[in-house]
């Protein structure tokens, strides 16, 4: 069952948006509940592959297992989003020197906000992309409430205001997912409006039968990986 929650963006946590608008949250206990046995058995069955990957990412790359960035929640709060690190450390740097140097590719990256054959992804990064193995922390994100099994992509800010406009207040009143409508329709070489749409329509048409339907949905596309950066 359904439930409806008001939020006030006044709280320093919520990305700034007009203060005369505020947050509808969904609350739903089936998708919840679905969220949290999922993720558990995830977590506790997937630790090998996860000490497996974070000795090899360890062994090839500099840098810390587990890459931390902030992203935007459920009623825009922010959360700190886990993935297996795919870049090399000096990541952000290298992103402008690429960028200032060709601007073929600072079209793709504003198109985007991916880069096919990105230069700041490590070999084993390559790999973890392709397979979406690098989303695999998320499922932590997913057991203590930051996002849900499926969902619409989850987003930092920027992103948010440059792209999403007023239809943040649409597509972020539900968590964001480990793996969506994008995920199985297109990935990165998807336009981001066409990405924003997606989101847009999941939040329009979920259901907990259109999540089940989407989570098999994955699984092939981690093992024939297609348009995946």
């Amino acid at each position: 069952m359904e439930s409806t929650e008001f939020l006030s963006p006044k709280s320093s946590k919520i990305i700034p948006f007009p203060q005369t608008v505020v947050w509808r949250v969904r609350h739903l206990p089936l998708k919840r509940s679905f969220d949290i046995l999922f993720s558990f058995a995830a977590l506790t069955l997937g630790l090998p592959v996860f000490l497996l990957i974070a000795l090899v990412t360890r062994l090839t790359s500099k840098g810390p297992v587990i890459y931390s960035h902030q992203r935007v929640g459920r009623g825009g709060k922010l959360f700190s989003c886990y993935k297996f690190r795919t870049m090399y450390a000096n990541a952000d740097a290298m992103l402008e020197e690429v960028l200032d140097s060709d601007p073929q590719l600072r079209e793709d990256w504003e198109e985007r906000r991916k880069l096919a054959n990105d230069p700041r992804v490590t070999p084993m990064g390559r790999f973890l992309r392709k397979t979406s193995l690098d989303e695999l922390p998320q499922f932590f994100n997913v057991l203590v409430g930051d996002m849900s099994v499926v969902g619409p992509r989850p987003v930092c800010t920027d992103e948010v205001k440059q792209f999403f406009g007023m239809k943040a207040y649409k597509i972020l009143q539900v968590r964001p997912g480990v793996t969506g409508l994008w995920q199985t329709a297109g990935r990165s070489v998807s336009t981001y409006e066409e990405r924003v749409s997606l989101d847009e329509n999941y939040v329009d048409t979920h259901s907990f039968f259109v999540d089940l339907l989407l989570v098999l949905k994955t699984i092939p596309r981690m093992v024939w990986p297609r348009g995946a950066w």
